[in-house]
Order: structure tokens, then C-alpha cells, then sequence
């Protein structure tokens, strides 16, 4: 293997050329990435970046002189258009071609938009460093904001211009908010946080159409009849995974690049990160997970498997999210429907920990401002949802 090309050139991409090299791989190494920017963290985005607490340049994953050291050619500000695996040829937009005898796939996600949202004036969306400086600089010229979507991202979001004096809303179809991956007693705790510092919560109703004025959103307009106004819209309403390029290609695609345990998408091709779809052996389905930790630990794999370094890749996800000041940890793959048990702490007073249940198994650990207890509930994940 002489030649191996990373599609994507963020933290997937980033830890899979950084172990090619690391194992060994002294052939040429080729990144390809849509982005002008090289490989910074996404996390702070929606925390210190929007906030501005960090400046841009704070989010570098790497420095020059280590990027530097992978001896690699960088292809940024360019995006990937389709795959010819018999040929073993990547294409890009502005007519390139990149052979390869090995591929890693890591180009993410791409966020959901509402329709009629795109282009106008004042509705974000926010995946990207440069997405990330607009919704500040748009935030900074004191708007009404309508935050739609409760997930992880639009609950930072929201917290994040409440906390900077703005009047926000915070819109989601469901219930509550974050009651998707923790469940009705959790989401109901958010909901309350969220309501108490000042953030007003439209749930159980959706979106139906955007207000405009002078090519600007004015107003967001929902399915229980009624409106609310606001000069910036932050869309938050989930991703697709980045497969265009690869139809037609050969590859299987569904939610994703299925890939198997060990990474492979193809003889010569893995898969990691965000876009990968994957078998978990422990879990016995197929499993995709956005979530940065999973990023470095699969780019890892992948990339060992490639150079016949082969594993089974059985992680127990860890995800964390930070709204006021709350710091919200998991471990596993909390179940809506698993049944949840504080062990440590109490609700009442803003600090406690507990374990999801489901079929006689530990599934998750959650900690709400218990981080030493966030990690030692981790091992009973471990226990049963690796070991058993």
C-alpha cells in the first residue's frame, strides 16, 4: 500500500492520518477536506467560540509544525463529488482526481435545514467554524433568537445567548428537551433549567413556516396556530450523513457508510466518524454516533485497519454537553424507554448520578455536575454492556 486518501480532514480524518504514520505508513498521504480551515474542534463551537470566550484560532486540533511532521499534502476548501472503486480514484469539485491504493471516509454530516430557510437572512445553521462566527456576529446586533430544535446543540445554543442577555425560545416537537437520548426524567430537568434562567420553551408543537421581511426571517411560525418573533433562527433539527459522493459507487449506503466491526467498507476502504455505520458486537445492531470522542477513537481504528492492524471496534460512547452551569456526562447508549436510577446525589439540589437499565442490563451512566462519579459509574457500563 503506497497511496492512502483521507476524505475528510477533521477530527476523524485528523486521528486516522496520525496513525498511519504512527504505524508506520511511509507512502504517500493525501487530505482531502471541504473546508478552508485545517482540522479544529467542533465542540467549543457551540460553547467558548459562540460565547466569545475563545478566539477562532483556540479550536485548532493541531499545530503547523505538528501537521507539518505527517508529511502530508493537504487538499482543503475542496469537496469530494464521487468514488471509483475499481479504478481506485477519488474525484473533487474543481476536477481533481486522487488515486489511492487505501481510502478512510470520514466526511461527517451535514445539519438539517427548514424549508424556505435557506439563504434568507438570519437563519443559521451551526456545523461549522465559519457557521459559528456568522451566529456570533448575528448575535451580537441583539435579535430576538428562536432556537429550533432541543437537542444537544440548540439547548447550547440557547443557553449560550441567554447567557448574554438576549430574549430567546427554545422550539421542539417533542416534549422535552433532550428526552430523545435521557428520556422524560432528564428532559424534564433541562426543561426546567432552561425555564428558570429565562429561556422561553415552545415544546410538543413544530415549525410550519418562516415570516420574512425584506429578505429577512421575522418571525417563526408554528402548527399550534400561532407565531413567534425573532430576527435569528438557529436550526438544530439533526444531520444527514455526507454520502452524495458515493452513490453509485458500490459502496453500501443507508444511514451512512456500512462498515463492519473492524471499520471495512470495502476491500481497501474504511469508513469513521460521524458518516460510518457500523455493527457494534456488543449492541448486536448497527449503530452511527456523532459524538467527538467517537471521531479520534474510530479514525484510530480504522486507520490500524487499513494497515492490517485489525480490531473489533466495541466502544462505550462518551458524550458530554454544557448548558449554564450545568455539565451534563454519559456514558453508554442511553434507551428513552431504560429505566433510570439516581445512586448518588439528589436531583434537588443540582447534583446527582445514575444508571440506565434495560433487560436486566446496565445500558448508560449519567452524571448531572458529578464528574468523579461520571467516571466511576463508567466501569459498570463497561461490565455489562462490553464484558458480559
Amino acid at each position: 500500500m503506497d497511496r492512502i486518501v483521507v476524505v475528510g480532514a477533521s477530527a476523524a480524518g485528523l486521528a486516522a492520518a496520525e496513525v498511519l504514520r504512527r504505524e508506520g505508513f511511509d507512502g504517500d498521504l493525501t487530505l482531502v477536506g471541504d473546508e478552508r480551515h485545517l482540522p479544529y474542534d467542533r465542540p467549543p463551537l457551540s460553547k467558548q467560540v459562540l460565547r466569545g470566550a475563545w478566539e477562532p484560532h483556540r479550536t485548532a486540533l493541531r499545530g503547523q509544525e505538528m501537521l507539518d511532521a505527517l508529511g502530508a499534502r493537504w487538499h482543503l476548501g475542496t469537496r469530494a463529488t464521487g468514488l471509483d472503486l475499481a479504478a481506485r480514484h477519488v474525484y473533487t469539485a474543481e476536477g481533481g482526481r486522487h488515486d489511492f491504493d487505501g481510502l478512510v471516509i470520514a466526511t461527517g454530516v451535514t445539519p438539517k435545514c427548514l424549508p424556505g430557510g435557506n439563504n434568507l437572512a438570519g437563519v443559521h445553521q451551526l456545523r461549522t467554524l465559519d457557521d459559528a462566527l456568522a451566529l456570533r456576529a448575528d448575535l451580537l446586533t441583539k435579535p430576538e433568537v428562536v432556537v429550533v430544535g432541543a437537542g444537544f446543540l440548540g439547548a447550547e445554543a440557547a443557553a449560550v445567548a441567554r447567557e448574554i442577555g438576549l430574549e430567546v425560545t427554545l422550539v421542539d416537537p417533542l416534549d422535552a428537551p433532550l428526552i430523545r437520548q435521557f428520556g422524560r426524567q432528564i428532559g424534564d430537568l433541562v426543561a426546567e433549567l432552561h425555564r428558570s434562567r429565562g429561556v422561553k420553551l415552545r415544546l410538543g408543537v413544530g415549525v410550519t413556516a418562516l415570516d420574512t421581511e425584506a429578505g429577512r426571517v421575522s418571525g417563526v411560525r408554528l402548527d399550534d396556530g400561532t407565531a413567534v418573533a425573532a430576527q435569528l433562527v438557529l436550526v438544530s433539527i439533526g444531520s444527514t450523513p455526507n454520502i452524495g459522493w458515493l452513490q453509485g459507487s458500490g459502496l453500501s449506503l443507508s444511514n451512512g457508510v456500512d462498515c463492519d466491526t473492524r471499520g471495512w467498507a470495502a476491500p481497501g476502504v474504511v469508513a469513521a466518524g460521524d458518516v460510518a455505520n457500523w455493527m457494534h458486537p456488543c449492541l448486536g445492531v448497527r449503530v452511527r454516533v456523532e459524538h467527538r470522542l467517537n471521531a479520534t477513537e474510530q479514525g484510530t481504528v480504522a486507520a490500524r485497519t487499513l494497515l492490517g492492524i485489525e480490531q473489533d471496534y466495541t466502544p462505550v460512547p462518551y458524550f458530554w454537553t454544557d448548558q449554564f452551569d450545568v455539565r451534563l456526562q454519559a456514558y453508554g447508549t442511553p434507551d428513552a424507554n431504560a429505566e433510570l436510577t439516581v445512586v448518588a446525589g439528589h436531583p434537588a439540589v443540582g447534583r446527582f448520578a445514575g444508571i440506565y437499565s434495560a433487560s436486566g442490563r446496565v445500558v448508560a451512566a449519567i452524571a448531572w455536575n458529578m464528574p468523579r462519579e461520571a467516571r466511576e459509574l463508567r466501569q459498570r457500563v463497561v461490565d455489562d454492556l462490553v464484558l458480559r
